[in-house]
């Protein structure tokens, strides 16, 4: 099954697991407990109109807890919205329940922190909901001459020849699977490295559909195993990264701001290309099928995903997971990565701004990629993730018109669970028509 691979690639390419729920419980010295238990009142964690929330407090203590039950709604840049609180009084081996419906709110997400505070007793659950979300949109329009840059970007990379070198691995096959390295010259020259792995078929005529595995931040892809025999799966290990770190090698937090002050040089023009040569790599096959490929990734790797597959309609399915830097410049306030390292990065180039530097990174914003997606795509996300934000996200989302579905995490960060690779595998086997 797809999954496997999904599986191994989620954890691969996400930058780190954040879970954003957080729940404990204090016992008092008499050996009784109190706890707290927070419902959302919505599967996803969306609303059309009022949020609703119910908490409850559990006393097993032989002492009366008195005190109060608060919640503190907030944009996701936290700025305050909404505070309400209400006195509690839970008789021993008793319990509170407290219903809060919190109305009024525009289409968005916010954070939401619950706090129980009585005698003996102190806690916070931090959770993050949606109101009206299908509504969300940017204020910020794609510069006027996105696609003629990306469109130079292609023209640069099909002016390098290639020059594809396979060498296969014999002591790392597996799973009934040959594995090979992959090496070929990408924009600007660079090499960049990959691994591919097919089913071993004795029909010579077979061709396999293709898992195209894009890397997170900073993540190392080896060759990737498993055992459904309709697909070869095919790593990339974009400039700078992994096993592609001939001529760009630096520190985790410099590579998202290398040659940031310039656009045509900027690292992540490079990367969106090295994506593209891999599917020039994979359509160069004759086993593999150059109409059935599924681009696929998480958090930087899920950005990747979006931006080949929009530049390059030979991608057959999409799938994004946690994808970054969407409507970057709404992100400034909201997230502390990458702007920490931007911001570092600014102070130390005389002449450069951070108006300079959002003007650039327009040019590498999901969202504006996502509006020229026109195959099948699938976008998960976290509802507490701090590094791509469900509005944010969204804001990608509602971008997409060709057929796309949203999986959404209630309690998750920066990952998704199992569902998402389950239904990609299905959705991708509909679409490629591998039954």
């Amino acid at each position: 099954m797809i999954k496997v691979y999904i599986k191994n690639l989620a954890l691969a390419c996400c930058l780190l697991l954040v879970t954003g729920f957080q729940h404990v419980f204090a016992q008092d010295d008499k050996g009784g407990e109190v706890s707290d238990v927070l419902t959302t009142h919505s599967k996803d964690g969306t609303f059309n109109s009022t949020a609703s929330f119910t908490y409850t407090v559990n006393n097993s203590s032989k002492n009366a807890q008195v005190g109060k039950v608060s919640y503190l709604v907030t944009t996701e840049a936290n700025k305050k919205v909404k505070f309400d609180s209400v006195l509690v009084k839970i008789d021993p081996n008793g319990s509170g329940t407290y219903n809060f419906d919190i109305p009024g709110l525009k289409a968005g997400f916010y954070k939401i922190n619950f706090m129980v505070n009585v005698s003996e007793y102190d806690d916070t659950t931090r959770k993050a909901f949606g109101i009206k979300p299908d509504e969300i949109q940017s204020s910020y329009a794609k510069p006027a001459d996105f696609e003629t840059f990306w469109k130079t970007a292609k023209t640069e990379l099909a002016a390098v020849k290639p020059e594809y070198k396979i060498t296969e691995l014999p002591d790392s096959a597996r799973d009934n699977r040959r594995a090979f390295k992959v090496e070929m010259k990408s924009i600007g020259g660079l090499v960049i490295r990959g691994f591919l792995t097919e089913p071993i078929n004795k029909n010579k005529n077979k061709k396999f559909a293709v898992l195209l595995a894009l890397p997170g931040y900073q993540v190392t892809l080896g060759p990737m195993f498993g055992t459904d025999p309709d697909i070869a799966v095919f790593t990339i290990n974009i400039r700078g990264s992994g096993y592609s770190k001939d001529v760009i090698n630096v520190r985790r937090e410099s590579y998202i701001v290398l040659n940031l002050e310039d656009k045509n040089k900027y690292v992540l023009r490079g990367a969106v290309m090295d994506c593209v040569r891999a599917v020039d790599f994979i359509c160069s096959r004759p086993e593999l099928r150059h109409d059935n490929i599924i681009a696929a990734g998480g958090s930087l790797g899920g950005f990747l995903s979006v931006a080949t597959s929009s530049l390059d309609k030979r991608i057959s399915f999409c799938s994004a997971a946690n994808p970054i830097l969407s409507d970057v410049r709404n992100l400034v306030d909201e997230v502390d990565w990458p702007f920490i390292d931007i911001r570092k990065y600014v102070s130390t180039r005389p002449g450069l701004t951070m108006d300079k530097v959002l003007n650039n990174l327009d040019y590498f914003d999901a969202k504006n990629f996502g509006t020229n997606l026109t195959c099948p795509t699938l976008v998960g996300m976290g509802l507490v993730d701090p590094i791509a934000p469900p509005n944010n996200v969204y804001t990608l989302y509602n971008g997409i018109r060709a057929p796309k579905h949203l999986i959404i995490f209630r309690d998750l960060g920066h990952e998704i669970g199992k569902k998402y690779a389950v239904y990609e595998g299905r959705w991708m086997r509909d679409t490629f028509a591998l039954f």
